[in-house]
């Protein structure tokens, strides 16, 4: 079986923030920084070497890959801000009230935090985190591997 290519590092999370051209962008991952810190009580890591992880998740699917990745965690493209929320996430219904954004089955894109309501956007965090951690995703079931 394939290994996961995606893995915690030992680099700085601020550095790779502040690396960042755009300052709209640099501003707005600073803010979803700061957000999944209270959201979730834990520091950021890094994972791989684009993407900003807290905590950490053990997932097997059904055809037997499993590995290891973060709870929740963003990434700040070139084109758009990239969440990773929870499995499922676009048939939870507070996504109707979230704003202007893009996705696939786990990741969430958006072009800036004034694209949202960032009211919604932390509740989506705050369920994907908890639901990560042990809690009930019965948007889960809506997708398939």
């Amino acid at each position: 079986m394939a290994e996961n290519k995606t893995k915690e590092t030992n680099e700085s999370v601020d550095d790779f923030l502040n690396s960042i051209e755009h300052e709209g962008k640099k501003a707005d991952s600073f803010r979803i920084l700061e957000m999944m810190k209270d959201i979730t009580g834990l520091l950021p890591k890094m994972w791989g070497d684009a993407m900003i992880g807290f905590g950490n998740y053990h997932y097997k699917y059904k055809s037997g890959h499993e590995g290891d990745i973060f709870q929740v965690g963003f990434s700040p493209r070139k084109s758009y801000l990239s969440f990773y929320l929870f499995y499922g996430y676009k048939h939870h219904p507070l996504m109707t009230k979230l704003g202007k954004h893009k996705g696939g089955k786990a990741c969430l894109n958006i072009n800036k935090l004034a694209d949202v309501d960032e009211d919604i956007l932390y509740k989506l965090i705050e369920f994907g985190f908890l639901s990560s951690a042990g809690g009930d995703n019965p948007y889960a079931k809506m997708e398939s591997c």
